[in-house]
């Protein structure tokens, strides 16, 4: 993961200050204040290091680790049953008391945002014929 450019500390800066607090006997108020960070900064990171190692040290992503308002299978489920009953977005989310706008993201998540996809295409008819332009060219004997 990037850091920002103005990210205070970076996974070396965090394992400089565990080094000079565990392995060098700094005050943890010291080696923050040298780091620039505040010493509750500082017992973060050394707890992060004390839970994980090193590996405690580098940057995590700040996104959740499940999204709060997921819609459950069965909702998304009879989002795709009314659809292929051909109603549309806005009828569903009446229907169902949803928004349009999380209707809509599940009928394209589903790949159901237009009417021709819930019909298959009909298959495409060829004729095959013995020689190049036979129905044109027809030979009159």
């Amino acid at each position: 993961m990037n850091s920002h450019k103005n990210a205070r500390m970076t996974p070396f800066g965090r394992a400089l200050l565990v080094r000079r607090v565990r392995g060098e006997g700094w005050r943890v108020a010291d080696a923050a204040q040298a780091a620039g960070v505040s010493a509750r900064t500082a017992y973060k990171w050394l707890a992060r290091f004390r839970i994980g190692g090193e590996g405690g040290l580098q940057d995590a992503s700040s996104a959740p680790l499940r999204p709060a308002h997921r819609l459950s299978p069965d909702w998304i489920a009879g989002i795709a049953a009314l659809r292929h009953q051909r109603l549309s977005g806005p009828a569903i989310a009446r229907i169902l008391g949803l928004p349009r706008s999380t209707v809509g993201a599940v009928l394209r998540r589903l790949g159901l945002n237009r009417l021709s996809a819930l019909t298959p295409r009909e298959p495409v008819q060829r004729y095959e014929r013995q020689h190049p332009g036979e129905l044109i060219h027809a030979v009159r004997v």
